[in-house]
């Protein structure tokens, strides 16, 4: 079963970035497919983004309306990492952030499609 550390929150004025980290462990780390959330109206956890597993260092990226154009996901399963660029944030991107694994090739959207899930990690975005 693979584990997660997530870190890399902050601090950080409206406008700037900061970029969050997903380390994983186990074997089979490449095979999951890693998902980042954060809490929402009306949710425990709305989805963000996501990447697929892949054999290599990439991997196909989908993202919330709210982040589309801002925000990155790269994996390089060498390192066992997924990281999240977010770039331009503003007050309304503050929250916990949480990587999330699924040990199948696709991403889901909901947050109930993830088994495994990191502690958090906060970001403050300050106007």
């Amino acid at each position: 079963q693979v584990q997660l550390l997530d870190s890399g929150g902050g601090l950080v004025q409206s406008g700037g970035s900061l970029r969050l980290s997903c380390a994983g462990s186990g074997c089979t780390f490449g095979s999951y497919a890693i998902a980042w959330f954060r809490p929402a109206p009306g949710t425990d956890r709305a989805f963000v983004g996501g990447i697929t597993y892949s054999t290599g260092c990439t991997g196909t990226t989908s993202y919330a309306d709210s982040v589309k154009g801002r925000f990155t996901i790269s994996r390089d399963n060498a390192k066992k990492m997924v990281y999240l660029q977010m770039n331009s944030l503003k007050p309304e991107d503050t929250a916990v952030y949480y990587c999330a694994a699924r040990s199948t090739m696709t991403i889901a959207t909901n947050e109930a499609g993830y088994a495994r899930w990191g502690q958090g990690t906060q970001v403050i975005v300050s106007s």
